[in-house]
């Protein structure tokens, strides 16, 4: 649902109901993952997808008659899946199977949900657990979380929210949208309750080192992929934002202590990148000695084969250990068999998507590696409603 928030909040925003198709389970080649919406309002207005157009008809049917209803406070939960006896049957033609919950939301009774969209679509980390699995009178509930733990709406019981709370800040403070379990009655025994927490937190950043041909196209790329992207050069003639007009920030300043400076502000996270395309010892080896301390999610460096060897040698003189220099990605990039700089910041996006996903890289064609990976726990096995 949060992520097609700017659409909601508008609607919010304006008094009008709408009933929101959100996948709450996958299996198999499913091709979207928990947390994937579909809504529609009283208009017959569509946003989002839950399938990629598998079933994006027959969900919009669902929302429809959830609007419609009598009692426009019963979520519905529909199987999807695929059924080699009626290929012609509503169904996902991948193979994969999921699980979509409707329900109806009336903005001016839902101020949870009115106030998650809000935050999600201003850019403000929040997160919202729903309860998606257990007694029908608890299907539906929400609890807007904030990332200081407090808390809007409720799950119907105090110890309840408190689990809930506390599941939903761990799950946001790694920007992660995954479902999770709790007892009923907020401990980890009891009448279990499925609970999805969709998260969302600002783009995630990308550092960009060198103002160079390559780092402009580098900046497209990143920016294409939702990254917010900075670029940052000590040279003052080169580092300039006519060059880089795709870019968040451009700042002149030695690479390492611009590094420092975010890092120590709080500015840099588990899903930052840092791409290093200077291929100059002088800035690369203080940068890179930092960048392979922190906690980022991806450290590249541009140059040769020989190169590498040599700044690999550089690091350990600096203390580096083995440990850490196994994190470094250099020569920077997927084998593509680049040539230009648009080509070359192709092959470093790849290789930053490979490595956000656990990708290997490798054509598809004749591989038996899964299309789709999760990033959470195995999700649990789906079986279709009993007729």
């Amino acid at each position: 649902m949060l992520d097609i928030a700017d659409d909601l909040h508008r609607w919010c925003a304006h008094g009008r109901p709408f009933a929101v198709a959100t996948v709450v389970a996958t299996g198999g080649s499913a091709p979207r993952r928990p947390g994937a919406a579909l809504a529609v309002d009283a208009d017959g207005t569509a946003v989002g997808s839950v399938s990629g157009g598998c079933v994006e008809g027959a969900v919009y049917e669902l929302c429809q008659e959830v609007l419609a209803a009598a009692d426009a406070s019963a979520p519905v939960t529909q199987h999807f899946g695929y059924s080699d006896e009626d290929a012609f049957a509503v169904g996902l033609t991948c193979g994969g199977e999921i699980d979509v919950l409707v329900q109806r939301i009336d903005p001016a009774a839902r101020p949870e949900i009115a106030a998650a969209l809000a935050a999600a679509a201003s850019g403000e980390a929040a997160a919202v657990a729903r309860i998606t699995a257990g007694p029908a009178e608890l299907l539906g509930r929400a609890l807007l979380v904030r990332p200081d733990g407090s808390h809007l709406g409720t799950l119907g019981d105090a110890a309840r929210d408190a689990t809930a709370a506390a599941e939903a800040r761990a799950l946001l403070a790694a920007g992660r949208t995954a479902t999770t379990g709790i007892g009923a009655d907020g401990s980890r025994c009891g009448e279990p309750l499925t609970l999805l927490v969709e998260s969302s937190v600002p783009a995630p950043r990308m550092l960009v080192f060198g103002a160079i041909d390559f780092a402009a196209a580098l900046v497209r790329a990143g920016a294409f992929l939702g990254y917010r992207v900075t670029v940052c050069d000590a040279r003052p003639v080169f580092a300039t934002p006519r060059r880089f007009p795709g870019a968040e920030q451009v700042v002149v300043d030695w690479p390492h202590r611009y590094l420092d400076a975010e890092a120590d502000a709080g500015r840099l996270d588990c899903r930052t990148v840092v791409c290093v395309l200077t291929h100059d010892a002088k800035f690369d080896v203080p940068l890179l000695e930092r960048a392979l301390r922190m906690p980022l999610a991806y450290v590249g460096a541009m140059g040769s084969r020989r190169t590498h060897l040599d700044r690999l040698d550089r690091l350990r003189d600096a203390g580096l250990t083995e440990l850490d220099l196994a994190r470094l990605h250099s020569p920077i990039g997927l084998d593509l068999g680049a040539r230009t700089p648009e080509e070359t910041a192709l092959s470093i996006a790849a290789e930053v998507v490979a490595h956000r996903h656990g990708g290997t890289g490798v054509p598809l064609t004749g591989a038996h590696t899964p299309i789709h990976r999760d990033q959470d726990p195995p999700p649990r096995r789906l079986d279709p409603p009993a007729a």
